[in-house]
This record gives structure tokens, C-alpha cells and sequence, in this order.
């Protein structure tokens, strides 16, 4: 087996960057995200890493640096949070659109008002339909993995597309955890030099992201939707690679403890491990309850989550930020998924742990505890925001 080494979650995330051979990194510092950047940082200054950095004055700035590198046929990256990513979301539609294979890391933090540093999905939530493939971590370890599986998948030619890694901030960004750091020979033969498809250069001119009349718009946005859909045989096929090479094998959707449970838990990031331990609780209680744990965001995998849930009598979906005047957005697709089929399970939403507030084993239970008595009531698509005081 090989060693594993104690290492704050942001430098082992920066540690990978360095080992997937980055040309250019380019960002500005925000709250949860900046041991990243820091890190890099000194990587390139120490000659560590051989890589142009950018600080710039924005992340609006920051992502359009990557804009500009990557469509010179640069590996780039980048990293942000809340209001950070919130300003560079203007240019998260043109990296996409462009079909630029940027990787970001979002050190998820929720956006103000009021102001909060602290953890939760209304950051990336905000962007959701940007066009970007987007993962969601669970620990230290996912989070180095996620690296390079992103710029292989990113730089496919048959793919293209920015990748997002979502990685609760403080929750793991601040964390010390045990981290099996892979040798580089592997990384590099699993991550060969990106060549280019297309790239901005003065003896070849070419026109990217040039104007679109709505004669032909509607066709691009049709292009765009097929690919990004159409990138899934892919992800699975660079997970099935990355496991072959590390031991460690990913899914659009995991579970746990779930093929034969009534009742079922459904988490996105960091919150799948906590959810387990209650899990394992309920189960050693008696209770059939188990847990889907959704890693792929965008493309979000229909399929796999009908698969993993038609069995079940009820889900209890936990959403770590609010759709004002709705519900909680995983809920939303967790419902989208299963509409049509009459045998699906109710789908009764939590919204939990938002700005950080604290959700326990414990917590998992009374969530599940409340949806069972709510939804044996006839209240079977509940929604509410759970531990509110008043």
C-alpha cells in the first residue's frame, strides 16, 4: 500500500495542480480558497513548478487570464469561492461556450447577504447552468484525485469542456486528513501534454467566440447541450482509467448501505460521510435506511440516480443551499429524474448546514425521523429548512 502523508486538504489539492504540469495558473484570493493559490504560489516562485502565475485584481480577471491561456492551447488553472465566483460568472458561460478545457477548483462558501465566510453549495449553485462538467468531493483524498481525473477529461478531444471540483470550504479546504499522494511517473503517463485541437496563434489566425446572430445561436446552444450530455461515456471511462492506475474507482452516483433500504438518504460533498455514520446508527436500530451519495453534478446523471432510487419508498434529499421561492436544487433534479414513473418514491427536501451551521449524525436521524412521520401523513413532497430557530 502505498504511505500516506498528513497534509491540509488546499496544499494537497495545490500539490496535485503542480503534478499535472500547469502552464499557467491565474487568480485572486478569497476566503476559503487562498492556501490554494498561496501554495501554488510559492511552488512557482521557489522554481518548484514551471508555470507563468497570475495575481490579478479580480476573479472576473482571473478567469479571463485563464480564457485568454487556455485558448492558446495552455493547461490552465484556477480556484475560487462565493462572491469570487459569483463576479467571474460572466466568463464561466465563455469558457464553456468557447469549449476551453480550464480546470477550477470552488472552495464552496455561501454568498452574502448577509455576509458569511462559511460552507455551503449557494456559490456554485449560482452557476449551475454555466455549461461546465462539475464534480462534487467528499474528502481530502477525492479532492487530489479530482485533479487530474478533470484535465484528462477536460483535455479530451472528443470532450472539451471546463471541469469545476466543488470541495466544501473549511469542511476539507482547512482540514488535515491522510493523503496517498501518487507517484509521478503514473500521473504523467495518465496525463500526457495537452495537445490542442484549436488554438488562438499569429501564423494560423482563427475566430473564437466571435458574434452569433439568432440565425445560427439556437444551433450552437443545441451543439453545446448534445456535447456536454454526450460527454458521460467519457467521465466514466476516465474514472475506470484513474482507478486502474490509483486503486480508487469513482461513479456518478455511490451508495451506501442502499440496496435494500425503504428509505433513503441523498447528499452531495462532504456531508455523504457524516450521513454514513448515521446511517450505520439507524441500520444497527433496525431501520432500513441507506444512502445516495450524487458525485457528478453536470451532466447530471439521470440514469444512474433512477437506478440507485426506484427500489426505495422514500427519499430524504439534503440540499446545502435554497432556491428562493422554491426548494432546495438538488431536489429539484432529484425530482426532474424520477417524474413520469408511477411507482417513484416520495422526495421530502432538507435544506441543512447552510453558512456552515453544524450537521451531526444525530441530525441525519431527525431529518429522517421528520420525513417518514411527514410523508406516512400524506405531506410527501415536503420542503423545509431544517434547525431554524424561533
Amino acid at each position: 500500500m502505498a504511505k500516506r502523508i498528513g497534509m491540509e486538504v488546499s496544499i494537497a489539492a495545490a500539490e496535485a495542480v503542480k503534478q499535472a504540469n500547469v502552464d499557467v495558473i491565474s487568480a485572486y484570493p478569497i476566503t476559503p480558497q487562498t492556501h490554494i493559490v498561496e501554495h501554488l504560489a510559492e511552488l512557482v516562485a521557489n522554481g518548484d513548478l514551471d508555470a507563468d502565475f497570475f495575481c490579478v485584481e479580480s476573479e472576473h480577471s482571473a478567469l479571463s487570464v485563464c480564457v485568454g491561456a487556455a485558448a492558446t492551447g495552455a493547461r490552465t488553472f484556477t480556484c475560487t469561492s462565493s462572491q469570487g465566483l459569483a463576479l467571474m460568472s460572466e466568463i464561466t458561460y465563455i469558457a464553456s461556450g468557447l469549449r476551453l478545457p480550464i480546470v477550477m477548483i470552488v472552495s464552496n462558501r455561501t454568498l452574502s447577504a448577509p455576509l458569511s465566510i462559511w460552507n455551503d453549495h449557494s456559490d456554485v449553485m449560482s452557476i449551475r447552468d454555466c455549461g461546465w462538467i462539475q464534480f462534487f468531493v467528499e474528502n481530502g483524498q477525492e479532492s487530489y484525485d479530482h485533479v487530474f481525473a478533470a484535465y484528462r477529461l477536460a483535455e479530451e478531444n472528443s470532450v472539451l469542456f471546463p471541469v469545476i471540483i466543488n470541495m466544501d470550504g473549511f469542511i476539507l479546504s482547512h482540514v488535515i486528513e491522510p493523503i496517498e499522494l501518487i507517484e509521478q511517473g503514473k500521473i504523467d503517463q495518465f496525463l500526457p501534454p495537452y495537445q490542442p485541437v484549436h488554438q488562438l496563434h499569429p501564423d494560423h489566425p482563427v475566430t473564437m467566440g466571435a458574434f452569433a446572430l439568432p440565425a445560427i445561436f439556437a444551433e450552437t446552444k443545441k451543439a453545446q447541450e448534445e456535447a456536454l450530455r454526450s460527454s458521460m461515456p467519457k467521465i466514466i471511462e476516465t474514472w475506470k482509467a484513474f482507478g486502474d492506475m490509483s486503486g480508487r474507482y469513482y461513479h456518478p452516483v455511490e451508495t451506501y448501505q442502499a440496496e435494500d433500504a425503504d428509505t433513503l438518504l441523498v447528499t452531495m460533498g462532504s456531508y455523504g460521510e457524516t450521513a454514513s455514520v448515521a446511517v450505520d446508527k439507524m441500520r444497527e436500530a433496525g431501520r432500513s435506511v441507506g444512502l445516495v451519495k450524487i458525485r457528478l453534478w453536470r451532466p447530471f446523471p439521470f440514469d444512474d440516480l433512477k437506478k440507485a432510487t426506484l427500489h426505495a419508498k422514500q427519499l430524504v434529499v439534503i440540499d446545502r443551499a435554497i432556491s428562493v421561492g422554491a426548494c432546495g436544487p438538488v431536489a429539484s433534479e432529484v425530482k426532474a429524474a424520477l417524474y413520469g414513473n408511477d411507482q417513484r418514491p416520495s422526495v421530502y427536501n432538507f435544506v441543512a448546514g447552510i453558512s456552515g451551521r453544524d450537521v451531526t449524525p444525530s441530525d441525519f436521524v431527525k431529518m429522517v425521523d421528520k420525513a417518514e412521520i411527514e410523508i406516512a401523513e400524506g405531506n410527501k413532497e415536503g420542503f423545509e429548512i431544517y434547525g431554524v430557530r424561533g
